[in-house]
């Protein structure tokens, strides 16, 4: 049932400051719907009576087919009307009104929409000759699944559900649910199961009521296998294995299902590092009995390959934010979020209930939900991001995950008919929620026929609208701006204009067939891990993955060769030259766009960065700096400091987590400088560390936090500047690296020295020393003759250095250098700078005390 809400109350003096036109307005949106929902509410017969007979009345502004000009004005102004609605969700802070602007968009997009759906039913179809008829139905059969997409978002994003988590403090911790810890792996790099386990070791929660179970499916790798136990045993998980693979991650699940008796299990995939936070953020959910499953948000902290071969630097939506940002709120809403593999409690009872995990189709999760809800469970989405994963690295990774969900949702829809199939006991909306989430991914032939058409036409006069022109037009361009302007509303920092087009067409080729497999024979594929932890090291293209869009894309590029031919045979036919040539040109760029996702950019670091802030200090000697990392990794970190701190080029530094969770380690400064704001970035590499260590770092890095930085994105949607970004695609993917060159950083010091060399026999030589690393010092000389300078520049030798820590020091330290480089200062002919370096083959007799040295110099 829709709930009600009541308008929202403005203050007086701010209602006065309000043109009274967007008043009125105003006090319509918030009034027609509430009169709508109290009268579905109390009166749900004479409501549908009431909806029926208003449909009834809206049938010749449906089916009206007035005079291009006059259509044109009628469509110009609901886009006017669109944009200005749009303009003004966008300064409201009002939720409740806001989905109430997206309401009466949703109206005027469903008008402008039904209008082109009966001109292009009964105008537009060209059934002159068996080809033009061929290719006009399959376009009018693309469209449709369009429009049928179109209204099936529209309903799932009605209403967006803000969960917000359930307090367990007020129940007695006896009496908390019991939890497993499920974590399925299969030939996954033991590494990487480590880090998730030992984050789901460190979830707060009581210990006797938590238990972290490594599920390894994984018989045919006996050496990964002994391994992956030695890592349990050193960790403290528990590992069940099984002696066969059937089913794959469902069967592994369920094996694991008998040996188990928590009240709860929480799934999560073997790369999903839990943060410390996720049992205590969802378990309340379970204080209602009929909840039988609570879904989180999958998040990765690396590009996906959209991100990184395109280079958007995180400037654009990564592709599944739209679902779990807006979509699966939307699901709950109607209670039809469904389970999404990991990242999610489900209740033990209500799945055995259902006879486990299910086995018969690849996309086990949206299944299993399915049955849960047909017997009538509740399901709750709650949108925190508690895990960090890994996404794919390479596209054809990408490609395998993406063809086994699309296949999965084929089966279930070919198996479940979760639509229409009345042996599942759903409800009306979980139905559709259900149909729109299965029906998905057969995205992939109606794309291509929007690449075909125009080509077809421009090369063979094959004509797929019958009297393309400026009438269609009229009709078209206002369903297309005004599904774009409602979907702006609950996408627009979700999912940028133009994205979604790119992302479709990449996996076109490959979701199109095996949906298409999958609707014939449901049981045909297996189940394929996504191969993850991989590296890129130089720049390649996959041609085998997008082989056919890159021929598609060339036959587009040719087709516009024949324009001018057209034009000059043909003249009568402009507009529909001109109409298909501006749609070939804009596939053209989404195609190359898409094409480019599979030229594979090189991971220029060891590790991936986290645009993360947290607290670090700099510990040098006795002396401490306060600062906060820009960036951070397994491997190091860019931190921002208020002064510049005298150091040498190796500290230790601390990293605090947000919950206090801390790790000290041994770094070295790659660079420093200083920012226009006055503050300092000092880039650190970590260096020498221990098991524990890394254990630490990544407790600190994954699972010490209250709130990942991707849980909100500020930037909004603007569709000129989206496709001008993807269009720069083409040329930005080609430029060259260049890192960041690294800066000597010495610590500044001045203390009394002596250089020694044979080839001056007795003679030594007094300087002073300024600055110092663990790797190399400068010197300042003086009284050298011009004779000795030289000697040094062209041979240099090892020197001995003697170095005072002050002035009447009993014991100086002596050290081994070499010089590299000299130079003389301009003017003094006896002056000089010495730029040295410790001998490496000298580190294990002069690291120490080098150490010493530098934490008692100032």
């Amino acid at each position: 049932m829709v709930r009600a809400i009541a308008p929202a109350a403005t203050p007086a003096s701010e209602q006065a400051r309000v043109p009274l036109a967007k008043r009125i307005l105003l006090r319509l949106v918030n009034g027609i719907p509430h009169f709508f929902e109290t009268a579905f509410r109390r009166h749900r017969y004479v409501f549908l009576v009431l909806l029926s007979a208003l449909l009834w009345l809206a049938t010749p502004m449906i089916t009206a087919r007035p005079g291009i000009w006059q259509q044109g004005v009628f469509g110009l102004s609901l886009v006017f009307l669109g944009n200005w609605l749009v303009r003004l969700e966008e300064q409201q802070e009002d939720s409740a009104l806001s989905e109430r602007l997206h309401l009466v968009l949703v109206a005027l997009s469903g008008l402008t929409t039904l209008r082109y759906f009966y001109y292009r039913t009964f105008y537009t179809l060209s059934l002159n000759g068996w080809l033009n008829a061929a290719f006009s139905v399959l376009l009018y059969a693309a469209e449709m699944y369009a429009i049928l997409t179109l209204f099936l978002a529209y309903f799932q994003t009605l209403r967006i559900r803000q969960r917000q988590p359930i307090d367990l403090s007020t129940v007695p911790q006896t009496q908390w649910p019991s939890v497993d810890v499920y974590i399925p792996t299969y030939n996954e790099d033991v590494e990487i199961v480590r880090k998730t386990a030992i984050a789901a070791l460190a979830i707060d929660y009581p210990a006797d009521k938590k238990c972290v179970y490594v599920l390894d499916d994984g018989r045919k790798y006996p050496e990964r296998r002994a391994e992956l136990q030695a890592m349990c045993d050193e960790v403290g998980a528990i590992m069940l294995v099984r002696d066969n693979n059937d089913h794959a991650k469902a069967g592994n699940i369920n094996t694991a299902l008998e040996k188990t008796h928590g009240d709860l299990v929480l799934i999560l995939d073997c790369d999903h590092i839990p943060a410390r936070c996720f049992l205590k953020e969802t378990v309340g959910f379970f204080l209602k009995p009929k909840v039988a499953l609570v879904q989180t948000p999958h998040w990765f902290y690396n590009p996906d390959p959209f991100e990184r071969n395109l280079l958007t630097r995180g400037q654009i939506p990564v592709g599944n934010e739209l679902f779990y940002k807006v979509l699966q709120k939307g699901n709950d809403h109607w209670n039809a979020a469904f389970f999404c593999g990991s990242a999610a409690v489900v209740r033990r009872e209500y799945i055995l209930e259902i006879g486990g995990i299910a086995t018969e189709t690849v996309t086990e999760d949206c299944h299993t939900a399915l049955r849960l809800h047909s017997l009538g469970y509740q399901s709750v989405y709650y949108d925190k991001i508690m895990v960090a994963g890994l996404a794919p690295e390479k596209f054809s990774s990408y490609v395998g995950q993406q063809v086994r969900w699309a296949r999965g949702m084929a089966q279930i829809l070919r198996l479940e008919n979760p639509l229409f199939n009345r042996k599942l006991k759903l409800t009306l909306a979980q139905r559709l929620c259900y149909f729109s989430a299965t029906s998905h991914f057969f995205f992939g032939f109606p794309r291509l026929m929007y690449v075909v058409a125009p080509m077809i036409y421009l090369l063979l006069g094959i004509s797929s609208v019958r009297g393309l022109g400026l009438e269609t037009m009229a009709y078209a361009l206002p369903h297309i701006l005004l599904s774009m302007q409602t979907n702006h509303i609950p996408y627009k920092h979700v999912r940028f204009s133009f994205w979604n087009e790119v992302y479709e067409f990449a996996m076109s080729f490959q979701a199109g067939i095996v949906t298409l497999l999958a609707l014939i024979n449901p049981k045909l594929g297996s189940f394929n891990v996504t191969d993850k932890g991989l590296m890129v090291t130089e720049r390649n293209f996959d041609f085998e993955s997008v082989r056919y869009l890159v021929y598609l894309s060339a036959i587009a590029a040719a087709s516009l060769l024949a324009i001018p031919f057209w034009l000059v045979i043909s003249p009568q036919d402009m507009q529909a030259v001109l109409i298909n040539a501006i749609w070939n040109v804009f596939n053209l760029f989404l195609l190359l766009a898409a094409c480019l996702v599979a030229f594979e950019q090189p991971q220029l670091r060891d590790a991936h960065r986290l645009p993360r802030r947290i607290a670090a200090i700099i510990h040098s000697g006795d002396q401490q700096w306060a600062a906060t990392t820009q960036n951070v990794s397994e491997s190091g970190a860019l931190l921002l400091l208020d002064e510049w701190p005298n150091v040498p080029d190796e500290i230790r530094v601390e990293l605090i987590g947000d919950y206090g969770a801390r790790v000290l380690l041994d770094a070295k400064i790659i660079r420093a400088k200083a920012t226009s704001s006055l503050q300092v970035q000092v880039a650190v590499q970590f260096i020498h560390l221990s098991r524990t260590q890394t254990d630490d770092l990544v407790l600190v890095l994954y699972s010490d936090v209250k709130e990942w930085y991707s849980q909100k994105r500020e930037q909004r949607d603007n569709p000129v500047d989206s496709f001008k970004f993807i269009a720069a695609s083409i040329g930005r993917v080609f430029r060259e690296f260049r890192p960041e060159s690294s800066v000597a950083v010495r610590k500044q010091v001045q203390a009394a020295s002596y250089l020694f060399w044979e080839g001056w026999g007795d003679i030594s030589y007094p300087a002073t020393l300024t600055e110092m690393g663990m790797r190399d010092l400068r010197l300042e000389i003086e009284a050298m003759d011009l004779e000795s300078i030289e000697a040094l520049q062209i041979s240099q030798p090892l020197l001995s250095l003697l170095v005072l820590r002050q002035p009447d020091d009993p014991e100086p330290q002596s050290l081994v250098v070499q010089v590299m480089r000299v130079e003389v200062l301009a003017g003094l002919s006896d002056r000089a700078i010495l730029e040295l370096s410790f001998p490496p083959e000298l580190d294990r007799q002069q690291k120490d005390k080098i150490r010493r040295l530098l934490r008692s110099l100032n």
